[in-house]
């Protein structure tokens, strides 16, 4: 560099350095006193939520429709554990069978068998929906 352009120059350092960590201060400061603010003069927007009681008109989203009326019919241990285990079965499945089929009647097998699950699925969510 020319000796101009180190005339006209900010060394980073120093100068960077002192510049951040006085816009870091300012936004921990906001952040202190928005908590102290939020402590002193808390918001609520009605009743605390009882995690005990679900009230009557609360649905999940339409793709967790199928879960929610699945839970009405077994105890909700399984139904809490079944989907992980599921999706974990699904992960794993091209690993337990690798050989290739020689004949046709496991690609049947899993065409019905695929074909159910998705009915199922779709049943018990329109259930959900209209319950």
């Amino acid at each position: 560099m020319s000796e101009k352009q180190e005339e006209n120059s900010v060394p980073f350092y120093p100068d960077h350095f002192n510049q951040e960590a006085k816009v870091a201060l300012g936004f921990g400061i906001l952040v202190v006193l928005t908590g102290v603010l939020g402590l002193f003069f808390p918001v609520g927007l009605g009743a605390p939520a009882d995690p005990m009681n679900t009230p009557i008109h609360v649905k999940p989203e339409w793709y967790f429709l199928f879960l929610y009326q699945l839970l009405q019919f077994i105890p909700k241990t399984i139904g809490a554990t079944s989907p992980v285990i599921a999706i974990l079965l699904l992960a794993i499945w091209p690993f337990l069978d690798p050989k290739p089929d020689s004949t046709k009647k496991p690609f049947w097998i899993r065409i019905w068998v695929s074909a159910a699950i998705i009915l199922i699925i779709i049943a018990l969510t329109i259930w959900g929906e209209v319950s």
